[in-house]
């Protein structure tokens, strides 16, 4: 069963499922960015003289949106990458968006990419 969840946890949190489909929205393109949070736990204990004992395992996990990548398709370069953070601002967020925003060439290079693709198919 472990090796069960296991694998199907795999296919769940591939790049594909975190980086969401590209919406194609007429003069812009956006890319959903979702996080994944997963906990598993289980224990046991055997009673005493007087006592019975007992065991139990558990698990959630949860799917929560983080950000949107807005690509204007009219404007060339970073400038025309946006991100959008679907959280309350705070200090952490901005640092993410400052990375992010070095990112965008390989962003838009790797949209562009799967374009391209779609295009062949």
């Amino acid at each position: 069963m472990l090796k069960m969840t296991t694998e199907e946890l795999e296919r769940l949190l591939s790049p594909a499922h975190i980086i969401g489909t590209p919406l194609d929205l007429g003069d812009r393109s956006v890319i959903p960015i979702a996080e994944f949070g997963f906990g598993f736990g289980a224990g046991m204990g055997q009673g005493g003289e007087k006592g019975g004992g007992g065991s139990g395992a558990g698990g959630g996990g949860g799917i929560s949106p983080v950000a949107l990548v807005v690509v204007h398709k009219d404007i060339r370069g970073v400038e025309g990458i946006q991100v959008m953070s679907l959280r309350k601002e705070s200090p952490v967020v901005r640092v993410i968006s400052t990375i992010a925003e070095s990112l965008a060439p390989q962003v838009l290079s790797a949209v562009k990419e799967m374009s391209g693709k779609k295009k062949e198919e």
